[in-house]
């Protein structure tokens, strides 16, 4: 018996496996009686241009809960998705706009500056042993300030790089199917999450991160360098942000610098709804798709009942708590 499989008995793995089979589908089914509420509460809610504006708020949050959502499977946490997302668009913008190189460039200067600072954030807890709360709450300091000190506090704007708001905006599908305008942002969300999917089911890196957050102490044992692998896929979650970076630039046409915080509590609430432990080794990317087409829908539909956003603020907050809550008392069902 490998170390990923040691600790895990067939009963065990069997209730784990129907638990987050349950979730999956409590969060579906809350999904839906959202929509259903809010459409019997309001009739603008199943508007178009409703639905779109939601696919596109859930194409930037899904993407960050995902990077979020292999961090926490580890048993880590990642404070820093917001400002790192912010930091990467602040970057696309230094290239595309102040550089003048082409979109190409700005894309891959974004990713591989979101690989890099996800890169920092795991050897400051892999190597130095700093808790990853700590660590990651630093990183999101750091990159807060970076992105005001590169941008000058100015936003950056894309007006000369041809096409960056199609990034997000367009709709290949639209343009086969007028009747279906899916923005190209929702599209990136979903080859994200399947590339994210595939890595954590089929690939040594995506079994080894299960692995870390249900048993590092007997992975570390059996002869794995765990460090390197916990760097790897928190570089991983970094490159994931940085489409976001790309993706968030290109629905707002410019890189705001001061834009990001807030962002990893949706993100990390997205995950915790979606079934995914925070004390780690369990999840899935399905899941928390769900559940950050919850926070967007739920976000959207107090908005067009015209709730304040202070109130909006507080019902996220209930809801992280909520989540939390609910994940602490499946594991004492499990135990």
């Amino acid at each position: 018996m490998t170390a990923i499989d040691s600790g895990t008995r067939p009963g065990a793995l069997a209730r784990l496996t129907k638990s987050g089979a349950h979730q999956k589908l409590l969060a579906f089914a809350s999904l839906m009686v959202l929509l259903v509420g809010f459409s019997l509460a309001s009739s603008n809610f199943m508007q178009m241009s409703n639905m779109i504006a939601i696919l596109q708020a859930t194409s930037v949050n899904g993407v960050l809960a995902v990077a979020a959502t292999l961090v926490i499977i580890t048993g880590g946490i990642d404070l820093s998705v917001g400002t790192l997302m912010t930091f990467c668009a602040v970057i696309a913008g230094v290239v595309l706009t102040y550089m003048g190189l082409p979109l190409p460039m700005g894309v891959i200067a974004a990713i591989a500056a979101g690989a890099f600072c996800g890169f920092c954030s795991g050897t400051f807890v892999a190597k130095m042993k700093i808790p990853p709360f700590i660590a990651t709450l630093g990183m999101m300091l750091i990159l807060k300030g970076l992105s005001l000190v590169i941008s000058g506090t100015r936003p950056i704007y894309f007006n000369d790089t041809p096409g960056f708001d199609l990034i997000s905006r367009g709709s290949l599908i639209g343009a086969v199917f007028p009747w279906a305008p899916i923005p190209n942002g929702v599209l990136i969300l979903f080859l994200v999450a399947g590339g994210a999917a595939w890595i954590l089911g089929r690939t040594v890196l995506g079994r080894y991160c299960f692995a870390l957050g249900s048993n590092e102490e007997s992975v570390r044992l059996s002869g794995v360098n765990t460090d390197r692998w916990k760097i790897a896929i928190y570089a991983l979650s970094g490159s994931i942000c940085g489409v976001a970076g790309i993706l968030i630039a290109s629905r707002l046409n410019s890189a705001q610098p001061a834009l990001g915080l807030g962002y990893e509590l949706e993100a990390i609430a997205a995950v915790v709804i979606g079934g995914t432990s925070l004390s780690g080794g369990r999840g899935t990317i399905l899941g928390t798709l769900i559940g950050a087409l919850i926070m967007a829908v739920l976000t959207n539909g107090l908005r067009v009942l015209s709730v304040a956003q202070e109130w909006q603020t507080v019902v996220t907050g209930a809801i992280i708590i909520l989540a939390v809550y609910a994940d602490m008392a499946r594991k004492r069902r499990q135990a």
